[in-house]
């Protein structure tokens, strides 16, 4: 193995002067190009299959994928877009022909504060390029492999830091909006390829306690381009997904989530299902937290211009609301050494708890928790019954 307040303003300015591979600056807005035929106009964000081929049950067994309308139906594996499309270039760095990004081949075995990753990426000359820099979190989720796990990762093309895939297997994306219990009001979110999970980490913490940094070059991927389609659904045309603007109201456990997606009819559509995690995390914002400290950017990591989010409880004067968990239909192990897929992948948009229900990880966050209550249980924090956001093609 190798080794909220105002956000279309917000979006323009930040799309104007900061994002400025954003073909234009308003182009989320209402007077967006019409789609009246809910048809993608672009595929600027073109996301990677996750590579999941297997089917399971709710108590982590492979299975045969089901029909629709059987038990189980609608998973991961039964839909795919995108397949991985990696090239090892012989420099010691990998293109990605989907994403259109290349990649720092071979990470360096030293942990780095946030802001010494940013800085090792801004002065490193590889394969030729002085233009590297730390990726976003939807970029460097880009490349995890879920085909099976520990790591989250294709050791064909990328090495890993360590020479033993671990939990410490974290690397560094972006500054977290928010507050977290171990990080305070100065955390960073990671992308951790021996787990597969996103969580914001304490960005001050350097050395043996630090995490590594896997830089890229290339156009920022990741935008979404969406539009209301005044009819109950988004679409982005980044993607080339259209989502229902409601959330399901209410929690329910995976092999329920899976029945209800794939039973739902909404706006005229039969063709709804329950996202993979990768399609899932697309749509979060990490520009947003429920405890943000700037007034602007406070609220659920999902544009709320656009999408309607269940907030499960209200807070108090000193704590933000909570917001429901969302599944995916991407099954997970827990650790390396287990065979049975006992877990789904979820996005926390709203805070991502411990056992304590105190925001650990951050808004954004992807983890996954056991299928159903009486199941094997994770790493505390269990919420056996989640919400979904319906999702479908329409390209």
């Amino acid at each position: 193995m190798h080794n909220l307040y105002s956000r279309p303003l917000i979006r323009a300015l930040v799309c104007c002067f900061v994002l400025l591979a954003c073909s234009s600056c308003l182009s989320n807005s209402d007077d967006s190009t019409d789609i009246s035929d809910n048809t993608a106009t672009t595929s600027s964000y073109n996301l990677v299959d996750t590579a999941q081929t297997s089917c399971y049950d709710h108590d982590g067994e492979e299975i045969t994928c089901p029909e629709s309308g059987e038990a189980f139906a609608g998973q991961d594996a039964q839909y795919s877009r995108n397949p991985f499309n990696l090239a090892d270039n012989g420099d010691t760095t990998v293109s990605d022909n989907i994403t259109g990004l290349q990649w720092q081949q071979v990470p360096e075995n030293r942990g780095l504060s946030w802001q010494e990753a940013v800085d090792y990426c801004s002065e490193l000359d590889l394969g030729g390029y002085d233009d590297w820099r730390i990726p976003t979190t939807k970029e460097l989720f880009s490349i995890s492999d879920f085909s099976k796990g520990w790591p989250y990762l294709d050791t064909t093309y990328f090495y890993t830091a360590l020479s033993e895939v671990s939990k410490d297997e974290q690397f560094w994306t972006e500054q977290y909006a928010g507050t977290t219990l171990e990080g305070g009001s100065n955390a960073a979110f990671g992308v951790n390829h021996g787990t597969g999970h996103i969580k914001a980490y304490p960005a001050e913490v350097s050395g043996p306690f630090g995490n590594y940094v896997r830089c890229v070059r290339g156009t920022t991927y990741g935008i979404n381009d969406f539009f209301d389609n005044g009819d109950g659904t988004v679409t982005d045309k980044a993607t080339g997904l259209m989502w229902e603007q409601a959330d399901s109201g209410r929690g329910m456990n995976w092999e329920d989530a899976l029945a209800y997606a794939e039973s739902a009819t909404t706006a005229g559509y039969n063709d709804w299902r329950l996202p993979n995690i990768k399609e899932l995390q697309s749509i979060v914002d990490y520009r947003y937290s429920p405890s943000a400290s700037e007034a602007a950017n406070l609220g659920p990591a999902i544009d709320t211009t656009f999408f309607n989010i269940t907030a499960i409880e209200s807070g108090t004067t000193d704590y933000d609301p909570d917001y429901g968990y969302f599944w995916s239909s991407t099954s997970a192990i827990f650790n390396k050494d287990s065979t049975d897929y006992y877990y789904a992948w979820y996005v926390a948009f709203g805070t991502a708890t411990n056992d304590e229900g105190t925001d650990m990880h951050g808004a954004g966050g992807v983890r996954f928790d056991t299928k159903y209550e009486g199941g094997a249980l994770g790493e505390g924090g269990e919420r056996y019954y989640n919400y979904v956001r319906l999702v479908r093609n329409v390209e």
